[in-house]
């Protein structure tokens, strides 16, 4: 006789939640953990390697800088002498006051040179310094003179020169004085390293171990007195390895991990070494493995621990929030099927033996409504925002058919500014703001009279102060409108020039926003390649060029870069002559020149004489002679 188990028809609902929550929260929570853990621990030991690269490079670059400044100090002092001596440095006149001047004031110069001589041919000369050459710094200078015999440069190696608290550490560097080919003497100085120690302390200050090593091994100069100049540290692998590279490790840097043996012990070093080619040495800077890697295994360890602990609270917020489900859910069903039983019809059927089918299969159906609902929702917004666009072109429209010498103007500077605005990388939100912000720039010339707006010569100073009027017009007629406050910068603002001489409030630099720097660009432009009745429209080069040439002054420079990006990819196409000038009438003022016309009219120049003590009208013209923005309405 067989036994068969009933089958349960329904799953208890919270063995299900809480099965599905441990699985999704612990699992993709350890593959994640161990991921991140990962990366971080190769951008940490990256970013500790890039660090002692960089500190290596920098210090190596520094010895090089500063041994090329001394060399050409000892170049401009042969010259000196040359000059000073007529080329004739022999015994009789070697001992010229003249010349143990110039020798005198080239030691006095830099606090790191502490010596210095002038050898003739016969190896007679003077001498000057605040230290006396030792029997290894007189070697050092019999080399030096050999080699300045055959006509070359020496850099001796690094001797330590007196004692106890006075010892220094130095290098003599020599080079040959030459006259027409002529061998005339030997000019040595003796370098104080002062210098490079002290920036070695820096950065052990920073938990490195730096010192510089030559060709051979030995030590140059350390930051601890744990090393001495002229000690053989070649023991050490990595400055083995720069050894043992030759001509090989002079072009590139290297980082190594290596171990260093003191007595029974053993230590894993992370070191780095930098070639100073010039001089034959490298720079070396290394810290214990652990150390450096500190960052690493304090990540691991917390990493672990974090992500223990979040599976431990992922398990106890699982069977919190399945107890928590379960106990509402019939009630919750109930709602779904009473929501259910009005103007929306089930469709999705989900087939499952718990509660959640129910509840999946109402809500389901809900969402299919309300996703309608959203949809009609986004229609109706589209076009709300397709009739408020059309609506700013209207106003924009009629702004440039009252003004007939700026026709299709405010177009044309939307066109502009959004390419800038796309070029310079800016986010499509923004991009919107240019777009209605420069349709609208010139909204406030509804404000302004006719017998001025369609003046066609150029504005007398009160005029012009009533035209400059219209920004903040254009900003106070749209101000009431919340939707537009983000876009009143660019009404208000795009006659502002970087030099503080625009208006309407005279700002400066980055006191002016992005927007109405973008705009000022697309509009400069716009007056520079159109007819106007005080100017003809120039060819674009020219009109770049002008726009070039005020750029950081008056224009920002990163929008005048993005404008001639886009126009050198043919994506501007500048409508030659759109806006054309009419002729002057009887009763208009006859025309001015040029620079008057742009001085009078240029919210770029609009610093013209007042009574307030401004610039007088002739100084701004002067001051304006070059390439300028002529735009009397922009």
């Amino acid at each position: 006789m067989s036994l068969k188990l009933p089958i349960p028809t329904r799953v208890p609902i919270l063995y299900v939640i809480l099965s599905v929550l441990v699985l999704i929260s612990v699992v993709p929570m350890y593959f994640y953990s161990a991921q991140v853990e990962a990366i971080n621990r190769d951008r940490l030991i990256t970013n500790e390697r890039l660090l002692q690269n960089t500190v290596t490079r920098s210090l190596a670059d520094d010895i090089s800088q500063h041994q090329e400044t001394l060399r050409m100090m000892l170049a401009n002092l042969s010259s000196a002498l040359q000059v000073a001596s007529g080329g004739d440095i022999t015994s009789e006149h070697v001992q010229a006051p003249e010349l143990r001047a110039l020798l005198e004031n080239f030691v006095s110069s830099s606090n790191d040179l502490a010596y210095a001589t002038l050898l003739n041919s016969e190896a007679k000369g003077i001498s000057a310094g605040r230290i006396a050459p030792d029997a290894f710094l007189q070697r050092e200078l019999e080399r030096a003179y050999a080699a300045a015999r055959e006509g070359r440069v020496y850099n001796g190696q690094a001797l330590v020169v007196g004692s106890g608290k006075g010892s220094r550490t130095v290098m003599l560097v020599s080079t040959p004085v030459m006259y027409a080919g002529r061998f005339l003497g030997m000019i040595g100085a003796v370098e104080d390293l002062d210098f490079l120690i002290r920036r070695l302390q820096e950065v052990n200050r920073g938990g490195l171990t730096p010192y510089v090593v030559d060709s051979q091994g030995r030590l140059v100069a350390a930051a601890t007195p744990d090393y001495a100049t002229g000690q053989d540290v070649a023991n050490i692998e990595i400055v083995k390895n720069f050894v043992e590279e030759g001509s090989k490790a002079q072009l590139v840097a290297a980082t190594r991990e290596f171990s260093v043996t003191r007595g029974k012990s053993s230590t894993k070093m992370l070191g780095t070494y930098s070639p100073v080619v010039n001089l034959e040495w490298a720079v070396v800077v290394q810290k214990p493995r652990d150390e450096a890697y500190r960052g690493v295994y304090e990540m691991q360890r917390t990493a672990r621990l974090l992500a223990l602990l979040a599976v431990l609270l992922s398990v106890g917020i699982s069977i919190y929030a399945a107890r928590r489900i379960t106990n509402p859910l019939e009630v919750l069903t109930e709602s779904s099927r009473a929501i259910a039983r009005g103007d929306f019809s089930q469709r999705v059927k989900v087939k499952t033996h718990t509660e959640i089918g129910e509840l999946a299969a109402t809500f389901n159906t809900m969402s299919e409504e309300l996703e309608q609902f959203v949809l009609d929702l986004k229609r109706a917004a589209s076009e709300n925002r397709a009739l408020f666009m059309a609506s700013i072109q209207m106003l924009a429209g009629a702004v440039d058919e009252k003004d007939p010498y700026t026709r299709g103007h405010s177009d044309r500077v939307t066109r502009y500014s959004v390419m800038i605005a796309r070029e310079m990388g800016l986010k499509e939100d923004f991009i919107e703001i240019v777009r209605v912000s420069a349709q609208l720039h010139d909204v406030g010339k509804i404000g302004i009279e006719d017998r001025i707006l369609k003046k066609p010569g150029a504005l007398t100073p009160e005029e012009f102060d009533v035209m400059k009027t219209h920004t903040t017009k254009g900003a106070n007629i749209l101000r009431p409108v919340a939707q537009l406050k983000e876009m009143l910068p660019g009404i208000e603002l795009h006659h502002e020039s970087l030099d503080g001489r625009g208006y309407p409030h005279g700002l400066k630099g980055d006191d002016i926003p992005l927007l109405p720097r973008i705009i000022a660009v697309a509009d400069t432009f716009d007056a520079l390649t159109t007819n106007r009745p005080y100017q003809q429209a120039k060819e674009t080069n020219d009109a770049l060029k002008i726009i070039h040439s005020l750029s950081g002054k008056r224009l920002d420079p990163v929008a005048v870069f993005a404008l001639d990006a886009v126009y050198h990819r043919g994506e501007i196409r500048v409508p030659r002559g759109s806006v054309p000038a009419p002729a002057p009438t009887p009763s208009a003022q006859p025309p001015v020149s040029a620079p008057a016309s742009v001085l009078a009219n240029s919210p770029a120049l609009a610093m013209a004489a007042t009574e307030s003590g401004r610039p007088s009208l002739r100084d701004v013209m002067i001051e304006e002679a070059q390439p300028a923005v002529p735009s009397q309405k922009l």
